[in-house]
């Protein structure tokens, strides 16, 4: 049997307040926990950002076109390309990634059904935990 898991992350930061598409797609990011400090060149924010417009299209990207279009190593954007699909934002298919969902807006109710299904999973087992503790 094969677990597939996926971590999904919700940082809890202040929106920006001028209406910057780029700002506004990096809080989106950084408030699923995809970007970080040590990301030095962006390269998950635009490997994310080619996705989106390749989504847009509904055309899958493999990992030598991202590298190539993006001027990136290979290494760099299969890591980030894992990071992405452990985060459940973006799925492999045929040799190529793309997003998950065809929008944000859809991206985000996947995500939002996913951790919905997961809170009811722990309840329940915590109730039945809790049942057999006797408490």
């Amino acid at each position: 049997m094969i677990i597939r898991s996926t971590r999904i992350t919700i940082v809890s930061t202040g929106r920006p307040h001028e209406h910057d598409l780029n700002k506004e797609l990096q809080w989106f990011g950084l408030s699923l926990g995809l970007f970080n400090l040590r990301d030095k060149d962006k390269s998950c924010y635009r490997i994310f950002l080619e996705l989106l417009k390749a989504a847009k299209m509904r055309m899958p990207m493999s990992s030598d076109e991202l590298a190539e279009k993006l001027k990136l190593t290979r290494g760099t954007v299969v890591h980030h390309l894992n990071r992405l699909m452990e985060a459940g934002i973006v799925m492999h298919l045929h040799g190529k990634y793309l997003l998950r969902a065809d929008s944000l807006q859809g991206l985000v109710q996947e995500l939002k059904g996913d951790m919905l299904k997961t809170w009811n999973s722990l309840e329940d087992t915590a109730h039945e935990i809790d049942r057999n503790l006797g408490l």
